[in-house]
């Protein structure tokens, strides 16, 4: 395993702000709004802002504050962050991030999972932190093979674990992570002790005849609203899912048009209007640029055809860890959906936050992870 040390050079940052400054605009319908896509007056005032507020050296050291390291597992370089507690009894805790995330998103929970006492909380709730960059994605990108699919992430993920010497340990992810890391508890049951998702990807409408005369009425009818709202707003989902490579040619070629892309989903379509706790636009561009940077949109976008040749929206049998869901506002999980793959043992529903909880609701998150691992 090798030291890793984020050092952008000047010449990269320098190109960008080019491209940046001579961004080809398309123009939009008079008072268009968000009702075909992205705004382009908010997104010309975040181009704006990338160009000449954002500062990805500031970005770039809070990164660095923290040790990182890559290895190469199955033939794949692999980058991740490990951030050991002070406390001699920490357990060993390994987070996954999601789609258009990086690990920058984690950098608000890292303190106070592993230093409980230095942020007002009890030394038991300590933990060991691992936050592996998803292959393809960012420091771990691009992938050079086909496969790079959400089971093949959680081996890898596992034999990262083993490498580190954790025998026994705890599994936490969003989004994609929340399909990784209850895969990592099928891959590995006897090392893991329970999984905690949020933001959970595959609970949320059924997949399979049969699966709404498993639930509540109530539950029919949460289930059959989520499959409108999804229709409204899957298209970009299928084109990672259909065609990738197509895409990934526009996304690393205009970090303006990248910049749109991953706003889909990190604005919740329309910031005038969400239900959702902001994501602060430092946060929306560190992601981007990291992107941007390491030249991964295009290999990141490939997670979803390959997740999809994989079956994930199937439901593989629950691996008998235990297992707890936090819903935060606008998340459309449902415990019946859930507990169909899932040995759900702490179900939690907050009106706060959003789909990037450790962005939008940090401390009732972290909370949330110790209570259910503190029951453990």
């Amino acid at each position: 395993m090798d030291p890793f040390h984020i050092t952008i050079p000047q010449q990269d940052l320098d190109e960008l702000r080019r491209r940046l400054a001579t961004t080809r605009w398309p123009g939009e319908l008079p008072d268009a709004g968000w009702d075909y896509g992205v705004s382009e007056s908010y997104l010309a005032e975040l181009v704006g802002y990338w160009q000449d507020g954002f500062d990805w050296r500031a970005q770039e050291a809070r990164l660095n504050e923290y040790p990182q390291f890559t290895t190469t597992i199955d033939g794949q370089r692999i980058h991740f962050l490990h951030v050991r507690s002070p406390e001699p009894d920490a357990k060993p805790l390994i987070v996954t991030h999601g789609w258009p995330s990086t690990v920058a998103d984690f950098l608000k929970i890292l303190g106070p999972l592993t230093d409980p006492r230095a942020h007002g909380g009890d030394p038991a709730d300590a933990f060991h932190v691992v936050a592996p960059s998803v292959p393809g994605f960012a420091f771990s990108g691009p992938t050079r093979e086909r496969g790079w699919n959400t089971h093949r992430t959680a081996r890898a993920w596992a034999e990262l674990m083993n490498r580190l010497g954790y025998e026994r340990y705890g599994a936490h992810g969003g989004d994609f992570g929340s399909i990784v890391s209850p895969e990592l508890g099928r891959v590995a049951p006897a090392a893991v002790v329970g999984v905690h998702v949020n933001a959970v990807a595959n609970a949320g409408v059924p997949t399979a005849p049969g699966d709404l005369d498993r639930l509540s009425e109530e539950d029919r009818k949460r289930a059959q609203e989520n499959e409108a709202w999804w229709y409204g707003h899957s298209g970009y989902a299928t084109q990672m899912a259909t065609r990738p490579q197509t895409l990934a040619y526009a996304l690393n070629d205009s970090p303006a048009g990248q910049l749109a892309w991953n706003l889909e989903w990190f604005v919740d379509w329309d910031p005038t209007a969400t239900n959702q706790t902001p994501v602060s636009r430092d946060a929306v561009l560190t992601n981007v640029t990291i992107f941007w940077l390491t030249g991964t949109a295009g290999s990141a976008a490939r997670l979803y055809l390959e997740a999809g040749q994989d079956g994930w929206g199937e439901r593989p049998a629950p691996s008998g860890v235990p297992t707890a869901v936090a819903n935060f506002r606008g998340d459309h999980a449902i415990r019946g959906l859930a507990e169909l793959s899932n040995t759900v043992t702490r179900w939690s529903e907050y009106d706060t936050g959003g789909h990037f909880a450790s962005l939008q609701a940090p401390d009732v998150l972290v909370d949330d992870i110790r209570a259910f691992f503190r029951e453990l």
